[in-house]
């Protein structure tokens, strides 16, 4: 018998945290759409909030996404005039991209959303689980890094 064949996927760890991630995704989308928002424009906004003037690529790592995906989403967020980009003053060709004051309005609203979904998401797990489970995220993260 072949190992595929003996593995259970559904059993497997990483499964589970895939199946998490993607509700965990479904529901922020779902939550967001009421700001016409999907869950990448909003990684690109909470980034701002916290790094304005960053790079597109530097805000493509840290959303998770590739240059090029990113490209259209600032794209669209600047057409909506939640985002601004100047050039950069030590890199010409660098652009660095900042919230509107609509965004940073835009961005506090879809936190609060979010937190609402994280709230549905632990509503059973005690504070205790809580901090264990980030934890336990956190070294296996690490450990793969």
């Amino acid at each position: 018998m072949s190992i595929s064949k003996e593995i259970n996927v559904a059993g497997l760890l990483g499964y589970k945290l895939k199946q998490t991630q993607h509700s965990l995704r479904l529901r922020m989308d779902e939550a967001l759409r009421t700001l016409d928002l999907t869950t990448p424009q909003y990684a690109v906004l909470a980034q701002l909030e916290l790094r304005p003037g960053i790079s597109n690529a530097a805000l493509a790592r840290s959303a998770f996404i590739t240059a090029q995906t990113m490209h259209g989403i600032v794209s669209n967020l600047e057409k909506r005039h939640l985002v601004k980009r100047k050039s950069d003053p030590q890199h010409g060709r660098v652009l660095c991209t900042e919230l509107t004051k609509q965004g940073m309005k835009v961005v506090q609203q879809a936190h609060n959303m979010i937190c609402a979904v994280e709230s549905r998401m632990l509503a059973t797990v005690s504070a205790e689980h809580q901090v264990l489970l980030e934890k336990l995220l956190l070294e296996c993260f690490n450990n793969l890094q």
